[in-house]
């Protein structure tokens, strides 16, 4: 029974180590390596020109795969919103993160939830058993402020949250900061890829800078929902 236990842990540790390998070796290529000088938008975008009627499909793939790969998120929503204009892009931009995000949720839970619930102690298995209990709150809330997007992914992954809870979570969590980003960078892109200077002045504008501005608002406007129900709750 003991020699069992023994070989459970051994592996749940090798995995966890496979798992620490990989994370290192994503920010190590990604930012240190040749590959660096391709992750440009000018780049990115003529790789997704030559795949041409496929590209929203490479483009949802790399994007996922950016997303496992700790690559800025930024950026390729960026290129998604300027190939593919708010609305569409907005589209893809949302699947590719909803793929990479589930990815590296499905990695964090393989290769680390075993090694992960053998190191916590009772204090913290009470906050593990809390995040399972009420899991979609926890990482809508935590979507909503902002939390770093890929780390989250593969810590959620460490804990007892169900994907279940945790994919509508994200998806609900990510929708409106996704829109307002993607609708904004699209609508100045078709103002400049027109030339038509006068629609700086358009409704479409200043709804999307406007909506810009007031995402940077979004977690303090959702921290303090929160305070106000624990103040109603006391």
């Amino acid at each position: 029974m003991e020699a069992q236990a023994n070989k459970t842990r051994k592996r749940s540790a090798i995995k966890a180590a496979f798992l620490l390998a990989f994370i290192a070796a994503a920010i190590v290529t990604a930012r240190f390596t040749p590959l660096r000088e391709h992750l440009t938008a000018e780049r990115l975008g003529l790789f997704l020109e030559m795949a041409g009627p496929w590209a929203p499909v490479a483009y949802i793939g790399a994007y996922a795969a950016g997303v496992c790969l700790f690559l800025p998120g930024t950026l390729l929503t960026i290129v998604g919103a300027a190939l593919f204009g708010p609305y569409f892009g907005f589209l893809y931009v949302w699947l590719g993160a909803m793929l990479g995000a589930s990815l590296a949720f499905f990695i964090g839970r393989y290769l680390g939830r075993d090694f992960a619930a053998s190191l916590i102690g009772d204090r913290l298995r009470r906050y593990d058993e809390a995040i399972e209990r009420n899991g979609f709150a926890t990482v809508l809330y935590l979507r909503l402020v902002y939390f770093p997007f890929t780390p989250m992914n593969f810590g959620m992954g460490l804990t007892r949250v169900r994907f279940r809870d945790y994919f509508f979570g994200t998806a609900l969590g990510i929708v409106v900061g996704t829109f307002i980003f993607t609708f904004f960078v699209g609508t100045v892109k078709e103002v400049w890829w027109t030339r038509q200077w006068s629609g700086l002045l358009s409704w479409k504008v200043f709804f999307s800078l406007g909506l810009f501005i007031f995402s940077f608002f979004i977690p303090k406007i959702v921290e303090k929902m929160k305070a106000s129900q624990r103040v109603g709750l006391e």
